[in-house]
């Protein structure tokens, strides 16, 4: 493990009920505070304090708050919706647009937990090997099924089905992200459609 690795590591692997609440507190209360101060004013004492425990206490689960972010963006990695959405559509019999709405809407709803802070999990999460290593692995598992579907479904009739995957995985995850998390409001029922449709229609082409 390098020591960029170990800086970003937690530092204690909750065994019981009471240590794995603990450490459930810290990362609700970090969320909270890198949500409402941004992650440079987010210190760990604001988050020990929000969670009602002693910085001592937050320093025997994470060695600082690059640890405790990295560990936030793992979770939501973890959670995503929007591969399993497209593998529970692999032999489906559904219309082209059913699933490409499903999983346009996966997207969405992996992206509205808190905007504000998939927007600093984003932009300013550690990069560590490992985690870009997860990253790059979801991604791929998204492009692998998107491949998978248009390989298999009658209605899609684009010729590079490699490229539309990859293209349309960039293309939802890229614009729900700048959309959603970015300042300001957007429709997501407005949002979704339009997606849909422009999706549809070039994979129709």
């Amino acid at each position: 493990m390098t020591s960029e690795q170990r800086r970003i590591q937690p530092r204690k692997q909750p065994r019981q009920v009471r240590a794995e609440l603990t450490r459930q507190r810290i990362l609700a209360a970090a969320a909270h505070i890198f949500a409402e101060y941004g992650y440079a004013a987010g210190t760990t004492n604001r988050i020990a304090e929000r969670a009602r425990i002693s910085i001592g206490s937050l320093y025997q689960y994470y060695p600082n708050k690059d640890a405790i972010l990295a560990e936030l963006l793992t979770r939501h990695l973890d959670g995503d919706r929007a591969t399993a959405t497209l593998r529970g559509y692999k032999k489906s019999p559904e219309s082209l647009e059913t699933i490409i709405r499903e999983f346009v809407r996966a997207v969405i709803d992996n992206h509205l937990d808190d905007p504000e802070l998939l927007r600093i999990m984003i932009e300013q999460a550690p990069r560590s090997a490992e985690l870009m290593e997860r990253v790059t692995r979801v991604e791929w598992e998204m492009i692998t099924d998107l491949r998978e579907l248009f390989d298999a479904h009658p209605e899609v009739r684009v010729q590079d089905k490699d490229t539309a995957a990859r293209l349309v995985s960039s293309t939802v995850e890229m614009t729900v992200h700048q959309l959603i998390a970015a300042p300001g409001s957007i429709d997501t029922t407005r949002l979704e459609n339009e997606l849909v449709a422009m999706i549809t229609g070039y994979l129709r082409a």
